[in-house]
């Protein structure tokens, strides 16, 4: 199983960024924003936020530690789940890489679709519009 890299939560439990540094030094950042029309629908934004990749937060690192960065991410989802046991919807686009053409459903879309479940449990359906996912609340 991939490694969960130590997190850094916010300094109270309702807080919405959390951070972790992964084995090679590279420090992640997640945060959770809330929707103006709807506070019960969080959007998850994730990235680098090391100064050597000149702010370009959706950089690909390459440093083999893409699996346990999923499985961290995961992790840091499941505590803000815990805080906020009323959200109803969970939202993520996944960037493409520059090299990637539009329109096209992207390698990350694919990446994070196999984590949806270690994720969230089968009280969670899934709404895929082209590389944005809808995570909701069945029922």
């Amino acid at each position: 199983m991939p490694e969960v890299f130590p997190i850094v939560t916010p300094n109270i439990p309702s807080g919405s960024v959390y951070y972790f540094t992964t084995r090679s030094g590279t420090r992640y950042e997640v945060r959770f924003g809330r929707r103006k029309d709807n506070i019960f629908h969080a959007t998850i934004v994730f990235g680098v936020v090391n100064d050597e990749y000149k702010g370009e937060e959706y950089v690909t690192t390459n440093k083999g530690e893409l699996y346990s960065v999923m499985q961290t991410i995961g992790e840091v989802i499941k505590i803000f789940m815990f805080h906020h046991p009323k959200m109803l919807i969970y939202e993520f686009t996944a960037i493409g890489k520059d090299d990637e053409p539009e329109g096209l459903i992207t390698i990350r879309r694919r990446l994070y679709e196999r984590y949806l479940s270690i994720i969230f449990s089968s009280d969670w359906k899934y709404d895929f519009r082209d590389n944005t996912v809808l995570i909701s609340r069945r029922g």
